[in-house]
Formats: structure tokens, sequence, C-alpha cells
């Protein structure tokens, strides 16, 4: 990387949420882009590594309402939306916010409930708003989901379908940690947990505000030309069945434009497209059936096809 500074209010975002998750700095940086360039995150890893407590984590740090959302099958739209009631006091009906009213949601298991819950909360996602009985109700800003789901090869998964994979900006698994970390994991917790001492460094007023500077970093042709290239290489490889629509090709800029701000830079490099292209687009293509059976994995896929595209001169800014 070019530039390996980080801007200071991230740099403190990242410290907090770093006294939570030991040795996932990756994993906090990614969660930190997609809430800096308004999108949703798709966690796939098995229970217990930190999931909840990552988002708890970022949840406080930018001073945001949080909510927890437990996907289970028996969970209704209405659930996670909310309902409106008639209230014959008042002789009307009044709404009864869900869950989704909050700044940051966790949609915990999602792949566990029907795929019409799934579909109320994805709509939300896409629109920034929910309609109930013909009103629609705005989402406040920030509105950012993180959603986890077990890998589909767990029983009771509904997979969810490549249209609504499409709604996540990045995709991204933790991992478990390695022996040290896991041991530093058990001293911090054995007092109190760490979640406690999180106190907010910004307000939402502050994370509004760089969420809006975000889109004004700049994203020369060359940098456009390199990530439509990319996009297009998995169009046409001969492993993969579909490709990145258009809309993989907006989600990698304005990732990239928010960690060029991270790393406080005004201007996104070639670097900054590589190191997000798997998060990216490894949820957003097919595998041909014979590319499965020899084992290889989209990250994979992808990884090779940034080998193979030509990396753009960047001009002097």
């Amino acid at each position: 990387m070019t530039n390996h500074v980080m801007n200071p209010i991230v740099e403190r975002i990242l410290y907090n949420i770093e006294k939570v998750m030991i040795g996932k700095r990756n994993v906090a940086e990614l969660g930190l882009v997609a809430l800096l360039a308004e999108g949703h995150v798709l966690l796939e890893d098995v229970p217990g590594v930190g999931k909840t407590m990552m988002v708890r984590a970022l949840a406080k740090s930018v001073g945001a309402n949080f909510k927890r959302i437990q996907f289970t099958p028996d969970l209704l739209p209405s659930d996670v939306t909310g309902v409106s009631i008639y209230n014959p006091k008042e002789m009307e009906f009044q709404f009864i916010p869900g869950p989704l009213m909050a700044n940051i949601i966790l949609a915990d298991e999602i792949n566990r409930t029907s795929p019409k819950t799934q579909s109320a909360l994805l709509e939300a996602m896409e629109e920034a708003s929910i309609t109930i009985d013909g009103i629609t109700h705005r989402l406040e800003k920030p509105f950012f989901v993180m959603a986890t789901q077990n890998p589909t090869e767990y029983e009771g998964t509904y997979p969810l379908p490549e249209a609504q994979l499409d709604r996540f900006l990045l995709k991204m698994r933790m991992g478990y940690p390695d022996q040290d970390e896991e041991i530093e994991v058990l001293n911090r917790v054995q007092q109190k947990p760490p979640i406690e001492d999180i106190n907010p460094v910004i307000s939402l007023q502050e994370l509004r505000k760089l969420q809006s500077q975000i889109k004004y970093v700049h994203v020369d042709e060359t940098m456009k030309r390199y990530i439509v290239e990319i996009a297009n290489q998995t169009r046409n490889h001969e492993k993969i069945f579909m490709g990145v629509s258009p809309r993989g090709s907006i989600a990698l800029m304005k990732a990239a434009q928010a960690y060029a701000y991270m790393y406080d830079r005004d201007y996104v490099l070639p670097d900054d497209i590589q190191f997000l292209v798997p998060s990216v687009f490894s949820h957003r293509i097919i595998l041909k059936s014979e590319a499965k059976y020899t084992g290889i994995s989209a990250e994979e896929l992808l990884q090779e096809i940034i080998e193979n595209v030509a990396v753009p001169v960047q001009r002097v800014m």
C-alpha cells in the first residue's frame, strides 16, 4: 500500500473494536469499509467466533442505536419490520416499530429463516425504508446491516438467492483465532466482558459527515476501467457460470473510495481495488459445476483474474 497512514478518526474506531476483537484487524477494516460506503455486510462463519461482539463494538464506537435480530424458521416479516395496530382510544392505527428501526442491525443466522422474512430485511437494505399497510417509513441514517449466516452445509438453512446476495456490499469470514489469540480472549473476559469498557469515539452526526465525504474520493478513469475489466473477466471465465453484474462494479468502486479514505487519501489506487475484489465479488459469482468439483474457491479464481489483468499506471494527482 502506497500510503500506510490511517485516518486518525478511523484509527480510533478500529482501536476501540480491537479491545474486543483479537487478531481480526482485517475483518474490522472491512466492516468499517461497508459502514462508511453505506453498504451492508454478509458474514459467513460458524457460531461462537465473535461476530456479535464485533458488531456491538462497532455500534458503541460510533454511538449508534444497535439491535440484534435472531432469525429463526418461525420469524415473520412483521417481527422484523414492525406492525400497525388499531388503537380504539385514538380511533386510528398506530405503527409499532420493529427492530429494523435502528442504526446498526445484527441479522443473526439470516439463512435459518424463510425466504419471505429474508426479503423483508433485504428490501429495507435496498430501499432504506419499510412499507407497512401502504405507509412508507424511512429508516434513519446511518442504516447498516451485518447479516451472519452459517455455512450452507449446516442443517436447517435456506441459502440466499443470488439476487439477494447481490444486495450486500461485501462478504467476509472471521475464522478461528490462533492459540495465542484465543488465550488472550480468555484473559480479557475472565473478569468482565471487554465490551463494557467501550465508549463512543465519534457521534452519529460525525459518522454521517464521514459517509458524505467518501463520495468525493477521486476515482480516476483508469481505475474505473480497471474495475470494469476485472468484472468483465468474471463474465467470460471458463470456470464461472455467472459473472459480476454492473451492481458489483459499482459496489467495488464505492468500497475502494471508502478504503482509500480510511488510509487518509482522496484518490483510489489499484492496491485498494485488488485488496477488495475477493470480498466484494466472491458472493456475486457462480462457479460452474466442474470447477466446484475441483475444489477451487471463488476467492482463488478472483485472485487468478487479478493477476491476469494489467495493472493501470496511476497518474500523479
